[in-house]
């Protein structure tokens, strides 16, 4: 029953990992495609926005990066790029990208954060774990477009993934299936951006004056 169990949550966290690589990939290159770049700059931005995050959590977990073993999440990154120059005609990121990106952003928190636990990692590691998987990407990606990060300037992408992976936890510590904990963290994440970018409400700033 335990190996049924480890191997049901093993899929689920390469599900996770697969949905979550293939959206931050898209919306990467929709954004590189946006800035104008070659079609070498977009796969580069693509890949840097999908697997950095997961790959600095692998790290720290001191394991190996699942890009490295897994072809599929290759192949997604490379699906994502064809989309992306199949259908040419470049768009701002508007409602659309975003809605991806707040899935995404969902996806990868609860990647990060169940991967954590099946590595018996302290409870508060595994938050922060979760929130490193689902903004690093971004935050690289608006930094090599050279945009100004939206992490760290406006909405709550930070803090809503940290919402989710808290919410896991919680839910964890009552021994609750795993899945459960996914959906309702996954649901927590995109209750609080959407909130967040509908009432403009964001962290304080630091006021110079």
């Amino acid at each position: 029953m335990e190996d049924y169990l480890y191997s049901l949550a093993m899929s689920l966290l390469h599900i996770l990992d697969l949905l979550s690589t293939f959206v931050f990939a898209l919306v990467g290159a929709r954004v590189a495609a946006d800035k104008g770049l070659d079609y070498g700059g977009i796969a580069f931005i693509a890949a840097v926005a999908s697997v950095s995050g997961g790959t600095l959590r692998n790290v720290f977990l001191g394991l190996t990066p699942i890009w490295i073993t897994d072809p599929w999440i290759i192949a997604s990154i490379i699906a994502a790029v064809v989309l992306t120059l199949v259908f040419r005609r470049v768009t701002h990121v508007g409602k659309t990208l975003l809605v991806m990106d707040t899935f995404g952003l969902a996806v990868a928190t609860m990647s990060g954060t169940q991967l954590a636990f099946e590595e018996n990692i302290a409870w508060y590691a595994a938050i922060i774990l979760g929130v490193i998987t689902a903004v690093t990407g971004g935050l690289l990606r608006d930094v090599l477009c050279q945009l100004e990060p939206v992490l760290l300037h406006r909405e709550t992408i930070g803090t809503s993934s940290m919402m989710g992976a808290i919410t896991f936890v919680a839910l964890n510590q009552l021994d609750l299936s795993q899945s459960i904990c996914a959906i309702v963290g996954g649901a927590v994440v995109i209750l609080t951006r959407v909130i967040s970018i509908q009432y403009d409400l964001h962290l304080p700033k630091f006021n110079k004056n």
